[in-house]
């Protein structure tokens, strides 16, 4: 079975070594890895091709204007041969080098369509920093409108379902990934493996978690996603997510502090 991973980047030259060290440890080898670069004027392209050798012809790139992480990401679901599409941020890196080989071994079940998993925050100057669990659970209809969806960077998807259903509505914006998910399980109800192990290391300071604002225009098109499918949703949802973000952050610092005494 092929993995196939999409990772787009723009200047990431800062953390995309990370990134990609993280996709060559993995003990799964039949890895599709693809790279979509919206024409990085750092040195994002030198680590590109610095490391496309050691991928040995299974590492594929492009460098253009895009508009936006989502168009990258749909530029590179388009260019994916493999059974089995993720999404791995160009800052973030895999858990450990086992992660795509839990991944390929649940898509064996033909009963399952996708996957997710836990994920962890951590500083951005420090992997190894941990700031936020983000402990996911299986999938219940209903969920989403109760402040629940998985991590997207923990969600992987049978390449056919991609084909059939489309990729990321690139005019939610910040919110393209949670329309996405909210699509695939809740309207068209794909069958849904949740595994209990973090999948990956996710760096602070993103645009949809980095400030107030980006919250509260995430939050915002995430009610606008829930009305394109015409999913009733209570006026009280945004202070439900944030308030059940908030109590995750609660229990994680509790979690942390328990566990270096």
């Amino acid at each position: 079975m092929t993995i196939s991973i999409i990772t787009s980047t723009y200047n990431s030259a800062t953390t995309l070594k990370d990134t990609i060290e993280s996709v060559l440890s993995q003990t799964w080898t039949d890895i599709d890895y693809i790279i979509v670069d919206g024409g990085s004027t750092d040195e994002t392209l030198q680590i590109i091709k610095q490391n496309e050798s050691r991928f040995h012809g299974k590492m594929r790139w492009v460098s253009e204007p895009d508009e936006g992480i989502y168009d990258a990401m749909n530029k590179g679901i388009a260019m994916a041969c493999g059974d089995v599409i993720g999404i791995l941020n160009s800052d973030d890196v895999l858990f450990d080098n086992r992660v795509i080989e839990r991944v390929a071994k649940a898509f064996e079940n033909p009963e399952t369509d996708c996957v997710f998993g836990d994920l962890l925050y951590v500083s951005r100057t420090d992997l190894n920093k941990i700031v936020r669990i983000w402990k996911g659970s299986p999938y219940e209809k209903g969920c989403f409108s109760k402040g629940w969806h998985p991590a997207h960077p923990t969600f992987y998807v049978r390449k056919e379902h991609f084909e059939r259903l489309g990729g990321y509505d690139t005019s939610l914006d910040i919110s393209a990934d949670f329309e996405f998910m909210l699509r695939y399980l809740e309207v068209h109800q794909l069958r849904s493996a949740y595994l209990p192990y973090f999948m990956v290391k996710m760096r602070t300071g993103g645009v949809s978690n980095g400030s107030v604002k980006g919250i509260l225009t995430g939050n915002q098109n995430i009610v606008k996603a829930f009305r394109k499918h015409g999913i009733p949703v209570s006026r009280f949802y945004m202070p439900i997510r944030i308030t059940r973000k908030a109590c995750d952050v609660i229990v994680s610092k509790f979690k942390l502090l328990r566990q270096k005494k």
